[in-house]
């Protein structure tokens, strides 16, 4: 991912190292397997996240008339179960009702940068290390998804323009935390530092990028400096969702060396790869939306091929679907582009 060297082969991953809840039970059946998919396949990192919080705390007493199969966060917010296995309505913002600074910054905050919260992190990543994967560390929804799922997305992007103040209180206390997990993470030895807001939708970007520039580049920036200072050689992987090629020159400004996923369904890979192949790497490129669930076989290891074509000319590039994969991706096809992915070469 250094874009240094010449690998034996393309590494690869199924994001998020798993399945949808459907097409897990679908691996379990084909394969027979108890073990984890990403033993089970071999993949070339692991993924390592927080320990399990040790406080209590009922979010839903914020709230009124809430039913009580609703999925509650550590961080406060609340969900109820969608149309789609995994995926979840967010109702409830904790932070919603908030018209000051100081609302923000009175708020009950996770511990999510305890030191408790790190121990299990650490026996995984020495073993994982020890048996020679790289690992990522896990920081995912790192400052404007937490903040919009605290808030509200609709009130956050109106805050933009008619209270600014409210949203540096927001970003900034999230920030705050963000750079003591990310300095905790690379005091551990991670070797890749997983960050992640989708700033992008489908058809283009969600916010104009002077208030990306404005609100979150420059707080981007001190969460991978921090944990640069502590590990220089710390590889950041910044994630978005959608048409964000717009936001490639700001990542590689302020140090992120893997962007992700490349969402093939709304992004021009080969042009991405033309423009940007020499100065930051790839992780992703497969489509969840068209030819993992909708190509045959035959068709998505052709579309590894060309994926490896577009994005990996530079070398820099890990293979893996751009998401996570739906029940409705055929088990043929997630065998096909485990086969093709083994056998990509620089």
């Amino acid at each position: 991912m250094r874009r240094t060297g010449k690998p034996d082969r393309v590494p690869f991953e199924i994001s998020w190292g798993a399945f949808t809840p459907g097409l897990m039970e679908i691996y379990r059946q084909r394969t027979g397997s108890t073990l984890d998919p990403a033993e089970y396949f071999d993949f070339d990192t692991r993924l390592v996240n927080l320990d399990p919080t040790r406080r209590k705390v009922d979010h839903a007493a914020r709230f009124e008339e809430v039913p009580p199969d609703t999925v509650w966060d550590e961080w406060g917010y609340g969900g109820v179960r969608g149309s789609l296995e995994h995926f979840l309505e967010y109702r409830y913002h904790p932070l919603a009702s908030c018209t000051l600074p100081e609302d923000v910054f009175e708020y009950s905050w996770p511990d999510v940068d305890a030191d408790y919260r790190f121990e299990g992190v650490e026996r995984a990543t020495r073993s994982y290390q020890e048996r020679g994967y790289a690992v990522a560390g896990e920081l995912y929804l790192t400052i404007f998804e937490t903040s919009w799922l605290m808030r509200g997305m609709e009130t956050l992007l109106l805050d933009f323009f008619r209270n600014q103040n409210l949203v540096h209180a927001i970003f900034e206390s999230i920030t705050e935390l963000r750079i003591r997990q990310a300095r905790k993470y690379a005091a551990i030895g991670v070797d890749v530092l997983r960050l992640g807001d989708d700033v992008a939708t489908q058809r283009g970007p969600i916010m104009a990028i002077e208030l990306y520039r404005e609100f979150l580049k420059p707080r981007i920036a001190r969460i991978i400096a921090a944990a640069k200072e502590v590990k220089p050689d710390i590889l950041v992987f910044m994630h978005s969702d959608g048409a964000m090629a717009d936001f490639i020159p700001e990542y590689i400004d302020v140090g992120v060396d893997i962007v992700n996923p490349i969402q093939p369904e709304c992004n021009n890979l080969a042009e991405i790869g033309r423009k940007y192949g020499d100065k930051i790497s790839f992780w992703g490129g497969i489509g969840t939306q068209s030819t993992m669930p909708y190509g045959s076989p035959a068709e998505v290891k052709a579309k590894v091929r060309e994926v490896r074509e577009h994005l990996g000319r530079h070398g820099g590039l890990l293979l893996a679907p751009s998401h996570i994969l739906e029940p409705e991706v055929p088990w043929e096809n997630v065998v096909a582009f485990v086969e093709a992915a083994r056998q990509a070469t620089y």
